[in-house]
């Protein structure tokens, strides 16, 4: 029995794009796959020597590290100092920090300071053991310096310095007093990582904040990095989520690189755990009404800008900094948390409803 040409037409098309759809569907799939969900645990080496109880939802005891990759926790952020006045973030640490991490699936987001202690816009302070060196030599240290993290930890993601809007290795990298030097450095430290990756490890460039970021990105153009980083904090960087999307759309449009929040972070109450002052502590400092300081709240927030960067054209994922840091000294410390009331676990270190936004 002949079938009608017209019939055979139409099936063919509907096979047609039911194929196309579910192919589609796969490549959405996997993209979504490789979604970084990330979280900053950089203390937890040393919380963990005050031997704190973690618990999840229902109040269980639960063991830290293992209850994250069952949250959806991908990737993990580690801070590297140069020489601390502790072992803590320190290479030693953090290398072994790593070597742990890998066993348990995670994969090694490494946030490189060049400093021993906090880099951030206001502070680029270079390490002491470095500061008597010319910028000649200075290129030769840092090559060494990233080749040697490369070589021993292997990381999945590299980020050359840390919120480096105004440079870094203050003076001679200084973005504005010496903005060759500071180019110059940071192509060396880009260098040393192509030529010694094992794994392609993927390298990040990272900006405090998103206005005026465009500029900032303008002047790395021509050098060879993966990975736009950017910091969003509503206390310091803005409370509008959809101006921190224009501008991300922009920047992908000017650079077309892959764009990450490398950090970020909510509180979920305004209280506090200890005597240590927070960070974050005044309504002035949220983004109102919509997110008031409060678990829901906490969890809306980061739930809307997982969407937001998960459908960014070239958005790959997030990182929470903080998630770890509980008031781990005790209710009466002066020198414990100033950030627990943004951790991802309450005060009676249980897991927070903002955990389940790190799933797929």
């Amino acid at each position: 029995m002949r079938l009608n040409l017209k019939l055979i037409l139409f099936i063919s098309l509907i096979t047609a794009s039911c194929s196309e759809n579910e192919s589609n569907q796969s490549t959405d799939n996997q993209d979504q796959s490789n979604f970084i969900s990330s979280v900053d645990i950089s203390s937890f080496p040393k919380i963990e020597l005050f031997d704190p109880i973690f618990k999840n939802e229902s109040g269980d005891i639960i063991s830290f590290l293992n209850f994250l990759k069952l949250k959806g926790v991908n990737t993990i952020r580690i801070r590297l100092w140069v020489n601390p006045s502790n072992q803590h973030s320190s290479f030693e640490e953090v290398k072994s920090f790593s070597d742990s991490l890998k066993s348990l699936g995670f994969n090694i987001y490494l946030a490189l300071h060049f400093s021993d202690t906090w880099a951030d816009p206001g502070h680029q302070i270079i390490p002491e053991i470095w500061e008597n060196n010319s910028f000649t030599d200075l290129k030769g240290i840092v090559y060494e310096y990233t080749q040697m993290i490369v070589q021993e930890i292997n990381p999945d993601i590299i980020q050359i310095g840390n919120e480096i809007n105004n440079g870094f290795l203050h003076p001679i990298g200084n973005i504005h007093s010496n903005p060759n030097q500071f180019r110059d450095l940071i192509s060396e430290c880009i260098r040393a990582v192509r030529e010694n990756s094992l794994n392609q490890t993927k390298i990040m460039i990272h900006y405090a904040g998103h206005q005026d970021s465009v500029n900032f990105f303008d002047f790395f153009e021509d050098l060879d990095y993966d990975i736009i980083g950017i910091s969003y904090y509503p206390i310091w960087h803005g409370k509008s989520l959809t101006e921190l999307e224009q501008n991300l759309i922009q920047l992908r449009s000017y650079n077309n690189k892959d764009i990450m929040i490398a950090e970020t972070a909510y509180p979920f109450t305004l209280g506090w755990n200890d005597w240590t002052n927070n960070i974050v502590g005044l309504e002035e400092h949220l983004i109102l009404p919509q997110y008031p300081a409060s678990p829901l709240g906490q969890m809306e927030f980061i739930a809307d800008l997982k969407t937001m960067i998960s459908n960014l054209d070239g958005g790959i994922g997030f990182s929470y900094w903080g998630a770890e840091l509980i008031a781990w000294d005790g209710p009466e410390s002066n020198e414990g948390s100033p950030w627990e009331n943004q951790a991802l676990f309450d005060f009676n270190n249980q897991a927070l409803p903002v955990l389940d936004v790190f799933q797929d």
